[in-house]
């Protein structure tokens, strides 16, 4: 950007954009006047008023940022600092060099209500657009009234106090709703779109190879599938940043953050202690609104998800009697993933899944048999090799068994056993699943596999059929429509239910229940 005919106060504003490009922290604290605008004089980090839900002194808590801004009085809530401090060593760690694409940069944050994420919306907005000259960005909410009236307008707010106001033009025109550079209105602008399906079309073609191409999601999980996939065609050069509240798919690439309103100061924790009283802690009213959590089970919601968080707490139990059992999910989909979930005895937490996507099915095959001998090599052989034979998984477990492998091959549409209980196979294998989580060791939320697999198995919902009360588990296409993606992990770790299996050795000495066949065709060998 040209700095030709700026004044001497315009070029000193320039220069701190220049100076705080990798410190948001700094830069929210440099371009908002904290010290002599009173409406956001709220959170005042010298104070010593106590948080009565965690009982710190605010200042105790502020402490590791008093030091680093030691001047600062007024600034944002803790929680805001931990977050603008983790992007301010991301951005560092990229190092992004203006012509070099580097790799996106991905946040998602689930928090309970009233702890400032339209705010958060704001500051991240106005730092990407006033530190990074033609960048590029779309916001979006769950409806277009959110969108206006508080996402937008709180932007508008931050703007106008800012000390780059005079270089943006604000508009919030019905159908306009942008920021854009008063000198370069095309290149350098932030649009507000709302995240209809139809208007999918209004969130491809951002591009900003030499700058930042930016997303913010107020709520991902409203978000439909579509607009997720154009959205990540503008993540492919650049220095791209991607912020949502609740991740919407790909999750495991996302750091996930978790805000508890009552570690908030801004919440009325009068108004929590009431919530609490009259709902309870672990209700779902609780959880949603103060906690930043999902509900525990929900009307329509299959898997509690306290059963779950309990299974990633759950200390792993060794039993040398154990079978190994492996669930193979096949995608049927580009975006899906195929996984392979081995799991030995009620421990399902110690052998990471493997998860590929755009694999052939030959190329599948292959993974599986590699799973199998991984074991063979320890001493374990397999007890039960369960493949979702629906769609082209049905070429799977052919060619396992042409290679001498003995699959047991498990339609997710077809006759429930239990058929008096459960419509289809898929709906009982997720129901015997369900039913042994008070003995299942799942992977913990800090293990690569565990996040995504909580929210696999938490946001699956189901009904009754009219006829019979039995139960039918969500269609994938329908969880796809409200934002959900499919549930590939937990399907692949069900599919480990579809049979008992017996152990491989019982107490009076009989040996082990299953003997994995092979022939000596070795389709991994290169000599083949």
């Amino acid at each position: 950007m040209s700095t030709s005919g700026l004044t001497t106060a315009e070029l000193a504003v320039a220069d701190m954009c220049g100076k705080y490009a990798q410190d948001p922290l700094g830069y929210v604290l440099a371009f908002f006047p904290w010290k002599t605008y009173e409406p956001i004089q709220i959170i005042d980090w010298t104070s010593t008023a106590i948080n009565p839900s965690t009982n710190l002194r605010l200042c105790d808590q502020m402490e590791p940022y008093r030091l680093m801004y030691p001047k600062v009085v007024y600034g944002p809530d803790f929680w805001a600092c931990e977050f603008l401090t983790e992007l301010g060593e991301d951005i560092k760690r990229s190092n992004f060099d203006g012509k070099t694409a580097v790799s996106p940069l991905y946040y998602a944050t689930a928090s309970g209500h009233g702890i400032g994420k339209s705010v958060l919306t704001a500051w991240l907005t106005k730092f990407i657009m006033d530190t990074r000259p033609f960048s590029r960005g779309t916001v979006t909410s769950n409806t277009a009234e959110q969108l206006k009236i508080k996402t937008w307008a709180e932007l508008g707010k931050w703007h106008k106090i800012s000390l780059t106001s005079e270089w943006f033009n604000y508009n919030t025109g019905r159908g306009a709703m942008n920021l854009t550079h008063v000198n370069h209105k095309e290149a350098w602008r932030c649009d507000a779109q709302t995240c209809r399906e139809e208007n999918s079309e209004a969130f491809a073609g951002q591009h900003a190879a030499n700058a930042t191409s930016f997303y913010i999601f107020d709520e991902a999980s409203a978000v439909p599938d579509t607009i997720f996939e154009v959205r990540d065609g503008g993540t492919t050069d650049g220095e791209p940043m991607v912020f949502e509240h609740c991740a919407g798919r790909f999750r495991h690439r996302y750091k996930v953050r978790c805000i508890d309103s009552r570690e908030v100061w801004l919440p009325n924790k009068e108004r929590i202690k009431e919530w609490e009283e009259d709902y309870g802690a672990d209700s779902d009213f609780f959880k949603v609104r103060v906690r930043g959590m999902f509900p525990a089970a929900g009307s329509c919601q299959f898997i509690p998800t306290d059963a779950v968080e309990a299974a990633q707490y759950r200390e792993t139990v060794e039993d040398k009697y154990a079978p190994l059992l492996i669930g193979v999910d096949v995608a049927r989909f580009g975006d899906n993933e195929s996984v392979i979930y081995p799991r030995i005895g009620w421990d399902a937490r110690s052998w990471t899944p493997r998860r590929y996507q755009g694999m052939d099915t030959v190329q599948l095959t292959g993974k599986v048999i590699e799973c199998v001998r991984e074991f063979k090599a320890l001493g374990i052989n397999c007890s039960g090799l369960f493949v979702d034979g629906g769609g082209i998984g049905g070429a799977i477990v052919d060619q396992l068994r042409s290679y001498g492998y003995n699959p047991t091959e498990v339609q997710f549409g077809g006759k429930a056993t239990d058929n008096q209980v459960y419509r289809y196979k898929g709906d009982e294998i997720w129901g015997r699943m369900r039913d042994g989580l008070n003995k299942l060791s799942l992977p913990a939320n800090n293990q690569p596999s565990g996040v995504d697999l909580k929210a696999d198995l938490t946001q699956r919902e189901f009904a009754y059929t009219l006829m019979g009360n039995k139960i039918n588990l969500e269609a994938k296409k329908d969880m796809v429509k409200r934002g959900v993606k499919s549930p590939d992990l937990a399907d692949a770790l069900a599919l480990t239910f579809a049979e008992d299996v017996a152990p491989l050795a019982r107490p009076e000495g009989i040996g082990p229940a299953f003997i994995t066949v092979e022939s000596d065709y070795d389709p991994l060998d290169p000599k083949f």
